[in-house]
Formats: structure tokens, sequence, C-alpha cells
């Protein structure tokens, strides 16, 4: 019997997106928000919550609001490319709006356990604990379960690996406290690690104290938001040619992206050449760490080796004296202590899911990981795509394949993982954007046929393939198919336009407009993007 009552654990993008996945294959899902607001990640907290994503005060997201957007909710054209994480709430707030998400969504609800009912090997179905208050826990059963609670939830504070740390006279915290650089004027901050909340970070500090010293241990591939001619730079660069074309030549790809890199600023010279190739990490993305290293505001120093009372002694021999304040920018730790032990197995880094989605020895395939998984791209589209797939996996209209097949194809699955990119205990989830949402796309019967439309429908064919990779291709055919999707796919240059019309610079009228230009000569911008 196919599942009907489904319980969606955090309202979080990944959640509202399973919400609506639900609801397009006729489910009834009910939401559990531990918080007193959706938005997850992105509802910024004055105080940081236990238990629950935090965010600084001055975070804007990395990807462009196209590439982040709904596969059948494009961004209001006013919102800017790269959005405040207040402009993203409004996006979400819109979009649990529009599909009536709200009404299914149970707040300041906490998950407390999720475990099998006696009769699970035949029904399939799941008991819910959930609590509002100490005294108010209730039971609910579900015939299926989808976890979307992310994680970046669990500080990772590795102050054993720093000797001496107990002797520091200043004061230490996880970038999961920070919420801005108020009480640190003038004052000497090191930060240790640098993904993207690191560099965030020493930004945001360096513009009001001292000095800020940014120590890093394996160095890192830093890019902007902004590409060349002033386009968000995820617009310009992840495109199905673009993914041909690594597939194709990966050696020279990288070659040619990292010398790209080096142009406005050599690596090596600033401190931050990493071993690893371009495409092995996803990089950090920071307009403003390289003015800031020039300028002296920021300084790059390798790992920490030590502390001494309010000295900090690194690697290479050099120490900070009088330091007041360490940020450990260390990254996070993973689980879900409300699933039974056993299904939180592990497979070298990842957790031991088929598709990052499924954990293959149950015998009803009714619990689903949605959102947990990284990318060089945006996650909205990736964990919208994995709801989409995991609810008709649900209503039976998808089989997954045996036990023994899920548990090889994991296996190989990890072993090309750890081949192609540097994985870690802290960052074990990568995907290849494109191809990963295409698979899933495949079985779900969503996957844009690019030779078929090259031949019915060429002026969309030429923007699905040479332009932006954009989230509304997975709604042009099959299960909900949204008729709205040739049209966003047409306007999506317009609305990437739109958010730069404050001053507009009036044109000769024999030149084309930026838009005419940027729907005929998509190729080109993607082409340039390479070489």
């Amino acid at each position: 019997m196919a599942a009907q009552r489904v319980a969606v654990i955090g309202a979080g993008p990944s959640g509202l997106t399973s919400i609506k996945a639900c609801l397009e294959e006729g489910l009834e899902p009910t939401c559990f928000e531990s918080s007193y607001d959706i938005g997850g990640l992105w509802k910024f907290k004055e105080k940081p919550e236990p238990g629950r994503a935090n965010i600084y005060q001055s975070v804007v997201i990395n990807s462009s609001k196209e590439m982040m957007s709904f596969s059948d909710f494009p961004p209001p054209a006013e919102l800017p490319n790269n959005m405040h994480h207040s402009e993203i709430m409004i996006y979400l707030r819109l979009y649990a709006q529009a599909f009536n998400l709200t009404q299914h969504i149970h707040l300041q609800t906490t998950v407390i356990s999720v475990r099998q009912r006696p009769d699970f090997a035949a029904s399939g179905q799941w008991e819910v604990e959930t609590e509002k208050t100490e005294a108010s826990r209730q039971m609910h059963v579900f015939d299926a379960v989808i976890v979307c609670t992310g994680h970046f939830t669990q500080p990772h504070l590795p102050l054993t690996d720093f000797p001496g740390i107990e002797s520091f006279q200043g004061r230490y915290f996880h970038s999961w406290d920070y919420r801005s650089a108020e009480g640190l004027e003038g004052k000497r901050v090191v930060v240790i690690g640098i993904g993207n909340s690191g560099g965030d970070i020493a930004v945001d500090i360096s513009r009001v104290a001292e000095k800020v010293y940014l120590s890093t241990r394996s160095g890192a591939w830093v890019i902007g938001r902004v590409a060349p001619g002033g386009l968000p730079a995820d617009i310009v660069r992840v495109s199905r040619m673009g993914n041909l074309i690594r597939k194709l030549f990966p050696s020279w790809t990288n070659k040619t992206l990292e010398k790209k890199l080096n142009a406005p600023f050599d690596h090596k010279l600033y401190g931050l050449q990493p071993k690893h190739a371009f495409f092995a990490q996803v990089p950090v993305v920071n307009d403003d760490l390289p003015a800031r290293i020039i300028s002296g505001r920021v300084q790059v120093k390798p790992n920490v080796k030590e502390f001494s009372g309010s000295s900090v002694i690194f690697t290479d021999g050099s120490i900070i004296d009088k330091v007041d304040v360490v940020v450990f920018a260390t990254g996070y730790n993973y689980g879900f202590p409300f699933l039974p032990a056993a299904l939180q197995a592990k497979c070298g880094y990842r957790l031991c899911l088929y598709k990052h989605i499924f954990h293959p020895t149950l015998t009803k395939p009714t619990l689903a990981v949605v959102g947990f998984i990284h990318g060089f791209g945006a996650i909205n589209p990736l964990a919208e795509m994995q709801a989409r797939w995991a609810t008709r996996v649900f209503k039976g209209l998808i089989t997954l394949p045996t036990d023994k097949i899920m548990m090889k194809e994991i296996e190989k699955d990890t072993a090309e993982m750890h081949q192609k990119h540097a994985c870690s205990e802290r960052y074990p989830l990568y995907v290849d954007y494109i191809p990963y949402q295409d698979s899933l796309a495949e079985q779900v019967g969503a996957r844009p046929n690019i030779p078929w439309l090259f031949v019915t429908d060429p002026k969309l064919a030429l923007q699905v393939f040479y332009g932006p990779a954009t989230p509304y291709q997975y709604r042009l055919t099959g299960p909900g198919r949204w008729a709205g999707a040739r049209q966003a796919i047409l306007t999506q240059w317009d609305r990437v336009i739109q958010p730069f019309k404050t001053r507009v610079v009036p044109e000769p009228e024999t030149k084309p407009s930026i838009i005419m230009f940027l729907n005929i000569n998509a190729v080109f911008v993607q082409i340039y993007a390479y070489l």
C-alpha cells in the first residue's frame, strides 16, 4: 500500500520543498519545525539556539537567485541577484504562501524520536514522537518520513588539536556563535579555518579590528560572485555545455579555471594556493578577501601549532602576541539524534544512503533524507529534485533496486567521490551538480530531452544547453510539468538584469539591448567562461 501520511522534519528550504512535493503527489504532509519560524539556516536569530543552524548578520548567499530558485517559482525580478539572508526569507515566505505550505507546518515542535513500528516489515510505518513543551509529548504514526534537518547544527570545536588552548587568556568561540563584529573593535583576532564562513567572518571583523589573522591548514581557491562583465558568476559558468566540456576535458578545464582565478590575484602570492585542483573541493566564495589582504587588514597564516597565554604560535614558527579573540571556523559534525543508530552507518565519511537519500537496509523505502548534500551549486534545486524523487518512491511509482545492488552503488559512488573530491569528515557530501540532478530527474521523468528540444523548439534548446542550468529545466516535461517553465527560462536574463536598473544609462538606438545580447549570444558567454 502506497504511503499517504508523511512526516517532514524541518521547515527550512528542504523541508518546504518536501512539503510541496508531497502535495504534488497527493500525499498528506505534516511538518515539524523546532524553531518559531520557517527558513531553517536562513532565519537569522539574535541569540544562537542550540541544536539549530545559525548565521551571522552580514550573510549573503553565494548562489544567484535564478540558480537557487525552486523550479516552478521564479524569484521576483526586483530582488538582488545574490540575496542577503533577509531577502532569502522574503523569497521563502512567498514560496510557502503561493503553494499553501504553512498550513502543514507545526512550529516550535521538536522531533524526539523516529522509530519503526512493530509491523514495519509489512506496513512500512513509523512512530514519530514530538514535544512542544516538557510536559506535552505526543506520538504520531506516519506512512513515511522525510528528514530535512541539514548539517549545520552541531559545531565541530576540535580543541584537542590545539595544545595550550586551556591557557589562552583571550576569548574563543565557534563560528556558529558569531553574529556580528560588534565588540571586536580594535581587537587582535585569529580566525581558524578558510571555508566560506571563515573567509566571511575574517572580512567582516577586519572592518573594525586592529588586525585579523586568517589561519588555514590547506588553503583554498577563492572565487567572487561577480563574473567578467558584472553578471553573477554562477549564471555565466554553470551550464550543460560547460558540464560537457568539463567531462570531456577535465584536466584542461581545471587548469583553465585556475589560470583565470589567478589572473586578478595570484593565490600563491596571497598565501591561499591549495594543493587540490579547483573541482576537488567547493571553493571559497568571497568578493572582498583579496582586497582585505592587499590592504593588510587580513593576514593569511598557516595552521596554528599551539597557544601560550595570549600568544598564538603557527606551524611556520611565527608568533602573534596579545591576541584577544579566536574564532574557530572549523566546520560541523553531522548526525540525526532522533533516528535509530542503525540508520546512521557510514560508508567512508558519508552516510550510507542510496542516492544520498534512502538507506538500503530498510525493508520498506519509507524514510528519506533530503537536503543533506553538497555540490558545485545551490542546495535548493538539489533538495527539490530529491524530494520529487523520494515522494514517487513512497507512492510506489519508482521502485528501488535490491539492497545488494544499492550497497554496490553506494560503495561505487563513495569511491568515485573520494577519487574526484577532497573529501573529509567535515565535508563528506559532494555530488556533481548537473549529473546528480539529471540522474534523479531521469527516474522521475523530468529530465529535459535536449536533442528533441533542438528539433522542436530551437530557441528554448539554445537556452537550456548553452545558457545557465537553471532549475526550470526540470519542469518542462514529465510529472510535475509546469506550463510556465519555458517562459521562465526565456525570461531569466530579464530577472538577472532588473536589479541593476537603479540608474539606467541610455544606449544608442543602433545598439542591441543587453537582454537581447544575452539571449541571442548565451553560447558565447558560456564559451568565454572556459577560455
